[in-house]
């Protein structure tokens, strides 16, 4: 009679922590509730991107004033009966709406900057707040510069200077287009300074 070669297998017992012992079915440990963790920082996420939302809309009261201030103004005159342009091949409504668009480009750029400077990590919730919130500034920009420019009552406004009187045309913008800009800027501007400057994952470790 020979023994075996292997030993036989112990009978189970329970580990002293009230588990499963040597079961290989058992779950793994939890090393920690991770869900407290993850919640706050969604609800971080969420309160940068409603601040940059509205902090970036609120600039869009100085963008107007801007435009209102360096936009070229739209020279009409009137001989008592109608309203003309005092100068037919003039530029001045495209000079309008370019001036928007460049305010916009560097509104957009200083918003980027101002938001990763904020919070150099960024996320999604930070660059959609960022983009809408430029879009809503346009919007404010156009909405301002149109309320305190030169009264849209063309007609009105001729009676009262009396004919041959140069007078400016409301302030316009005829490319919407230019509405754009500003989130346009702000998105790409952003995304440069994330990738150049922003914060890298960890290398892994070598095995």
């Amino acid at each position: 009679m020979t023994a075996p070669l292997t030993p036989p297998h112990p009978p189970h017992r329970p580990s002293a922590s009230g588990g499963q012992g040597d079961n290989p079915w058992q779950a793994p440990p939890n090393d920690g509730d991770t869900g407290p963790h993850e919640a706050a920082v969604v609800r971080d996420d969420i309160r940068d991107a409603v601040i940059v939302f509205f902090a970036v809309a609120v600039l869009g009261v100085g963008l107007g004033l801007l435009w209102l201030a360096l936009a070229p103004s739209v020279p009409l005159i009137s001989d008592g009966k109608a309203v003309f342009l005092r100068d037919s091949e003039g530029e001045e409504a495209v000079g309008a709406d370019g001036t928007f668009a460049l305010l916009g480009l560097a509104f957009g750029a200083l918003s980027a900057v101002g938001v990763f400077v904020f919070r150099r990590r960024g996320g999604i919730a930070l660059v959609v707040a960022l983009a809408l919130g430029g879009l809503l500034g346009a919007f404010v920009a156009w909405g301002v510069g149109t309320w305190f420019g030169p009264t849209e009552d063309v007609v009105a406004h001729a009676k009262a200077v009396g004919a041959g009187v140069v007078f400016d045309a409301p302030l316009e913008l005829n490319a919407k287009g230019a509405l754009l800009a500003w989130p346009v800027a702000a998105m790409v501007v952003h995304l440069l300074l994330t990738s150049l400057f922003g914060p890298r994952d960890p290398e892994p470790l070598p095995d």
